[in-house]
């Protein structure tokens, strides 16, 4: 069985159907970079694997469990827009989630378990490169910085799926690199399931072990929300793809 089984899955809203006919499987360690048109349900398909929504049909099933529409620590996310507590340190940041985790009622811990959190934090804060900011406050980070710790966040629940969308959207060039060196190194050692909304193609083959192109396949203009989107494209990018080969690729992909 695989990792990850998406089965006849089916997103309407209302009248308007999103996505339809998904049947796809995803090995434990893939990295599946998600492309397609602005609106095409990538995003709502991200949200339906956090379990944020449900399918409407058809099911999605994660290490044998069906998925249910409450999210857990079995999935961590990375939005675009960055997700930090602007009144707590990197550091503290970091440990909340373990916090509130083993004290629900009072939301921090003392003695050694607060001990411990803060030694697990430490680690994913050095993984990420933050650890000269360990005390400093979100507002006196950069927008790459501000990302490096929302990551550290997601992974201090060790995740068995990272989903990230559109994570590098708002970084400028310069940082989108470094940034994408992180997270293939995070993916690599931490043996992550990783699902990436991206609007950039190219970022999409650089980064993903796998690539996802969402589109319609049929259309009607006097019922323009009768037909979802389908993945079109299935691209496994073993090794990277063959660099002579990209360009060619990404111009088939941009054309459909």
């Amino acid at each position: 069985m695989s990792f990850i089984s998406i089965k006849n899955v089916w997103k309407y809203y209302d009248d308007n159907l999103v996505l339809e006919r998904l049947n796809l499987d995803v090995e434990q360690g893939e990295f599946v970079s998600m492309v397609g048109a602005s609106g095409c349900g990538k995003s709502t398909f991200l949200n339906m694997l956090l379990g944020r929504e449900l399918p409407t049909k058809g099911t999605i099933v994660l290490d044998g469990e069906t998925l249910k529409d409450e999210p857990n620590a079995d999935r961590g996310i990375v939005f675009q827009k960055y997700s930090v507590f602007p009144h707590l340190t990197v550091l503290q940041n970091v440990m909340i989630a373990d916090e509130f985790s083993s004290a629900k009622v009072l939301g921090w811990t003392f003695g050694n378990n607060k001990k411990l959190i803060k030694e697990k934090a430490l680690e994913f804060i050095q993984a990420v490169g933050l650890t000269p900011a360990v005390a400093k406050y979100p507002h006196e980070l950069s927008g790459g910085m501000q990302q490096r710790l929302a990551i550290a966040q997601a992974l201090m629940k060790a995740p068995k799926v990272l989903l990230l969308d559109e994570p590098f959207g708002a970084l400028d060039p310069g940082i989108r690199n470094d940034m994408h060196e992180l997270i293939h190194d995070v993916w690599q050692k931490n043996k992550l399931t990783i699902f990436m909304v991206t609007h950039d193609i190219k970022e999409g083959f650089e980064l993903g072990s796998r690539l996802w192109v969402f589109d319609k396949l049929r259309d009607d203009p006097q019922a323009p929300n009768a037909y979802g989107a389908q993945v079109t494209f299935d691209l496994p990018l073993a090794e990277r793809v063959n660099k002579n080969n990209v360009n060619e690729i990404i111009e088939k992909v941009s054309r459909n």
